[in-house]
C-alpha cells in the first residue's frame, strides 16, 4: 500500500513551503530534503520509514520525480537561453560537460561503489537532487547509491548560500559575473534564488538563465545514459545466450530501457511549448507551484533513504576506507569465490551469499579419488 507513504511525503512537502514563506532565504526544495534527512535519523520514525511508509516513499522519489521533471521544462525557454550570448552558453555547456566526466571518472578511481559515482556526477553537473532522481529512475539505483550523493549535493548547495555570498566582493566580480558564477555552480535552483538574490535582480536574472540552461542539459546525459544502458544490457542477453542455450520453454526477449525515458521526451515537449506557444501566466504560475510542490515530495522521499544507508553500513562495519571522505560506505558485495581444499581427492567449493551478506552453510558431499565433487548449498 503506497498511499500513507505518499501522504507523509506531501505533507513534508507543505510543511517545507511553510518553513520557505516564513524564512525566505531557505530554500523550499532544501527544506524538504533535510526534513528527509532528519527524520531517517530519528530512532521513532526509521521503523516507520523503512515499513509501512517505504512503498509509498518510493512512489513519490520516482513517479512523482518524474512529474515535477516534466512541469520543470515550462520554466526554460529557449529564447532566454540565447538572450544570454553564444560565448555563455558555450561556457556553461562546457562547465557541465567537465564537470560530469571529471566527477564520474574521480569517483570511480576513488573506488565509490555501485552508481554512487554517475548520480554524484549528474547533481553535482546538472541540477543536485532533481537531476539525481531522475538519472537514478534509468539506471535503476538502489537506495543505497542515491542515499550519499543526495546527502552530498544538499550539503554542498546549502553551504553555497553563505559561502559565494562572502567571496563576491573579494573576488572582484561586478554583480552580472557574479550572477553567471551563481547560476554556474549551485546545483539546485531555489539555491541559486537565495544565493543570487543579495547582488540584485540583474544578478538574479542572469544566475536563473545560466542555471536553466543547466538544467536543461539533463536530457541528452540522461538520454546518453540510458542509451549506453540499453547497448550494456544488450551486450549482456548476447553473451549470457552464447553461454547459455535457451532451454526449451524459456523466453527470449530482454527488457531493455526505453532508448530516451518517457519523462525526458515530456521535459524536451514542455521546453518547446514554453518557446514556441505563448503560455498564460496564470497557467505557468500553477505549472511551476506543482512542480515545485513535486519535487518537494520526491526530494523528501529520497532523503529519507539516507538513513537505509547509514543504519546498514552502522550494523555491517564495513567501510574500506578510501570514499570514507565523501560519507560513503561500502557494501559488501559477496561474489561466487571458489576455495579449493584439496586432500586425498577432496575438493569443496565455497559459495557467498549476497542476500544475507554472509557465507553460507555448506554441506559438502565428496567423492574421494574423483575430479568432481556435489556441492550442496543450504
Amino acid at each position: 500500500m503506497w498511499l500513507p507513504g505518499v501522504l507523509v511525503a506531501v505533507a513534508a512537502a507543505l510543511l517545507a513551503g511553510l518553513v520557505h514563506a516564513l524564512v525566505p532565504g531557505v530554500p523550499l526544495l532544501t527544506a524538504a530534503v533535510v526534513f528527509g534527512i532528519v527524520a531517517g535519523q530519528l530512532p521513532v520514525a526509521r521503523r516507520q520509514l523503512t515499513g509501512v511508509l517505504a512503498p509509498g516513499l518510493s512512489v513519490a522519489s520516482k513517479r512523482i520525480m518524474r512529474l515535477g521533471i516534466v512541469l520543470l521544462g515550462l520554466k526554460l525557454s529557449l529564447v532566454d537561453i540565447l538572450g544570454l550570448g553564444w560565448v555563455t552558453i558555450a561556457t556553461t555547456v562546457a562547465i557541465v560537460v567537465l564537470t560530469f566526466f571529471g566527477t564520474l571518472w574521480f569517483g570511480r578511481r576513488i573506488g565509490l561503489p555501485g552508481q554512487q559515482p554517475l548520480l554524484i556526477a549528474t547533481g553535482f553537473s546538472v541540477c543536485g537532487a532533481s537531476a539525481i532522481g531522475a538519472m537514478s529512475a534509468v539506471v535503476h539505483a538502489d537506495d543505497d547509491d542515491t542515499a550519499t550523493p543526495i546527502a552530498l549535493v544538499t550539503l554542498c548547495g546549502t553551504l553555497a548560500i553563505a559561502v559565494l555570498p562572502a567571496l563576491w566582493h573579494p573576488l572582484g566580480l561586478d554583480a552580472l559575473q557574479y550572477g553567471q558564477w551563481v547560476g554556474a555552480s549551485v546545483h539546485d535552483v531555489g539555491q541559486v534564488v537565495a544565493t543570487a538574490q543579495v547582488a540584485g535582480p540583474a544578478a538574479l536574472a542572469v544566475a536563473i538563465v545560466v542555471k536553466l540552461t543547466r538544467v536543461l542539459m539533463l536530457a541528452p546525459i540522461v538520454a546518453g545514459v540510458s542509451l549506453q544502458e540499453r547497448r550494456r544490457d544488450g551486450l549482456e542477453a548476447a553473451s549470457t545466450s552464447n553461454a547459455m542455450p535457451l532451454r526449451s520453454g524459456t523466453d527470449a526477449t530482454t527488457r531493455h530501457p526505453p532508448i530516451v525515458p518517457l519523462f525526458v521526451v515530456g521535459f524536451v515537449a514542455a521546453v518547446m511549448l514554453r518557446t514556441l506557444v505563448p503560455v498564460p501566466d496564470g497557467v505557468l504560475l500553477v505549472a511551476d507551484t506543482l512542480q515545485t510542490y513535486f519535487l518537494a515530495t520526491a526530494l523528501f522521499g529520497l532523503g529519507a533513504a539516507v538513513q537505509a544507508q547509514g543504519a546498514r553500513a552502522h550494523r555491517r562495519t564495513c567501510t574500506d576506507g578510501r570514499p570514507r571522505f565523501l560519507g560513503a560506505h561500502r557494501r559488501p558485495r559477496l561474489r561466487r569465490r571458489p576455495h579449493r581444499l584439496t586432500g586425498r581427492g577432496l575438493r569443496v567449493d565455497r559459495l557467498g551469499s549476497r542476500r544475507s551478506g554472509r557465507a553460507a552453510d555448506i554441506s559438502p558431499v565428496a567423492r574421494f579419488g574423483s575430479r568432481e565433487s556435489t556441492l550442496l548449498a543450504l
